[in-house]
């Protein structure tokens, strides 16, 4: 069947958004839009699972020159003929453990490039391992956390290592990864993926390996110094306190993939430290303090099956957000520090503007899409699981500098 299929770079769609209607989607559709007013030879469609909200999204954004494709999330036949029309398809659709698992079997069969805004490792690794042999023979790159998880991260510690190299001569073989700064607010999407992975990790003991293995997303058996934060920490090189910040799980196994897939050029030893800063002095210990043992509580409250009805009625639900006025004020500052084997060091900054889960993860998923769409040859590489610095590099960090607002900056010390 992928052999009666058009090449992927002769196909029909630049991009396909599925899921254009959820809240994130919204945004996602009009970042596309914007982008191929500004390059009328991008051809983008919206897809999802109703028809008339598609309709009623064209109309409401103005964007009738883009198609609308109607598919179900469990409609496999018709995900496959979606993926078939598309060189990338961009995924909203969560929590994907739920949702998302045909449409990625469904682009690793028809050789289609994808990315998507998952933080859920257990089925991250799932997909990996059911479908990495697929996609690798078929030519379709599958992308997981193409949003401000893992972006910022990955493709922050990426940047930072390529100018340690040039720098020193020599790589980085530990990175801090602190969050200074945010403004924004909390997705009900987000909350749902990572209250269910939370369960999952409960009741399954294999899901749980899975999801507390730091190394969780490399090859089977790989193993090496790295942990997560679980307890507030005094940052002598910033001068502040800083606390386990609730997605560091994630993007820490993202970048240690990023590593394992790049050959180990960093080290065997190689750590990833990342977490939230939370000021100076008393007040920044006091506050790094509240946030461990909030974190820990919404955790152990997750676990519990008898608190689990609690969690999901405080929690925001999927397809709620925060108002347009808080996306539009929102940004994000992240600083990364490399250090050096014999103590040099390298300062960068990743900022971002917009509320980062809605206003900057938008944006980022738009470019990630429109990055693989323009390589759709895999000139760059070839098919398989890839995280968004293998798949991408520098054409990624350009795109987000001109489209995106995401900006790397080096810190001069």
């Amino acid at each position: 069947m992928v052999n009666d299929i058009t090449p992927k770079s002769e196909r029909e769609f630049d991009v396909v958004l599925y899921g254009a209607t959820s809240f994130v989607g919204r945004f996602v559709a009009e970042h596309l839009h914007q982008r191929q007013q500004g390059d009328n030879t991008l051809h983008i469609a919206l897809a999802g699972r109703d028809a008339n909200k598609l309709q009623a999204l064209q109309r409401e954004l103005a964007i009738t020159d883009m198609p609308v494709i109607n598919v179900d999330a469990a409609d496999s036949a018709g995900l496959f003929a979606m993926a078939s029309r598309a060189k990338v398809i961009a995924s909203t659709v969560g929590p994907y453990a739920r949702y998302g698992s045909a449409l990625v079997q469904a682009c690793a069969e028809a050789g289609t490039d994808y990315c998507d805004l998952t933080a859920e490792l257990p089925w991250m690794r799932a997909m990996l391992d059911q479908y990495g042999s697929t996609a690798k023979a078929s030519g379709g790159r599958i992308v997981h956390g193409c949003g401000f998880d893992s972006i910022p991260s990955d493709v922050g510690t990426w940047l930072l290592q390529q100018k340690a190299k040039q720098r020193f001569g020599s790589y980085c073989d530990r990175v801090e990864m602190r969050l200074l700064k945010a403004r924004g607010g909390f997705s009900g999407g987000t909350a749902a993926s990572l209250t269910e992975m939370v369960f999952e990790a409960t009741d399954d003991p294999q899901v749980r390996a899975v999801t507390l293995n730091p190394y969780g997303l490399t090859e089977p058996g790989q193993s090496g110094p790295q942990q997560d934060r679980m307890l507030p920490k005094y940052d002598r090189g910033l001068g502040q306190w800083s606390a386990p910040f609730l997605m560091a799980p994630i993007n820490t196994r993202v970048v240690q993939r990023s590593h394992a897939i790049a050959g180990m050029p960093w080290g065997e030893n190689f750590l990833y430290d990342e977490a939230m800063s939370t000021g100076k002095g008393l007040p920044g210990m006091v506050l790094a303090a509240g946030a461990t043992a909030a974190l820990g509580s919404l955790i152990g409250l997750s676990a519990l099956k008898m608190t689990r009805p609690l969690i999901k009625k405080i929690l925001p639900k999927p397809g709620k957000g925060p108002s347009l006025r808080t996306i539009e004020n929102g940004y994000f500052v992240m600083r990364a520090t490399g250090t050096t084997s014999d103590g040099r060091r390298l300062v960068m900054d990743v900022e971002g503007e917009k509320d980062p889960g809605y206003g900057a993860t938008a944006r980022m998923l738009g470019e990630a899409a429109l990055c693989l769409a323009a390589d759709s040859s895999n000139q760059v590489v070839g098919g398989g699981f890839w995280t968004p610095s293998t798949a991408m590099g520098e054409a990624l960090v350009t795109k987000l500098s001109q489209h995106a607002g995401i900006r790397f900056r080096e810190v001069a010390q």
